[in-house]
């Protein structure tokens, strides 16, 4: 009976991906989810380097949840990133794949990683890896536009956030508290 149940107890692979505004603010839903059951949650956000409100909540309201920021707060060339954006990405991977193995941590999200894959700053066999390799007990949350086909297919849920509308096209800037 316990065994039953332990299978569906296993941890899942969530991926959050499209083209509309929402797929981090979700991975941040998830997050406050597990949270409110006690659950530790670790965080590593690709290519931002900037604190964002959710990072100024976590170190101020949420204890159980730790955020670490793998990039900077620049603008990073697909196709052509700078050593220091590829070097920041890896050791974001690295962070991830520590967190997920060090049993302290129920949930693991890898923000904006789809985004480093499509940049090339990290290897997609890296990502395969470590979504196999997880053990049952951790989720994973993977974020970003542009999810690979192979991620998709090794993931439990994907849902697609689409643009239909978007407040930049009527020329309202990006703002503290929405955008970051």
């Amino acid at each position: 009976m316990e065994e039953i149940l332990e299978k569906y107890r296993r941890g899942i692979v969530m991926v959050l991906t499209g083209d509309g505004k929402g797929k981090t603010t979700a991975a941040l839903g998830q997050a406050l989810r597990a949270l409110g059951h006690g659950m530790a949650v670790f965080m590593v956000q690709f290519m931002k380097g900037k604190k964002y409100g959710e990072v100024l909540a976590a170190e101020k309201y949420l204890p159980g949840f730790e955020i670490v920021r793998s990039g900077l707060d620049s603008f990073v060339m697909r196709g052509n990133p700078a050593p220091v954006d590829v070097e920041l990405a890896r050791k974001g991977l690295e962070l991830a794949r520590e967190a997920v193995h060090s049993g302290k941590y129920r949930m693991v999200i890898l923000d904006e990683v789809n985004v480093a894959l499509d940049f090339g700053l990290i290897p997609l066999s890296g990502v395969i890896e470590l979504i196999q390799g997880k053990p049952a007990s951790v989720d994973l949350v993977l974020t970003g536009r542009y999810a690979p086909e192979e991620i998709v297919d090794l993931a439990d849920m994907v849902s697609e956030v689409r643009e239909i509308k978007h407040h930049y096209a009527k020329g309202i800037k990006e703002r503290e508290g929405i955008e970051y």
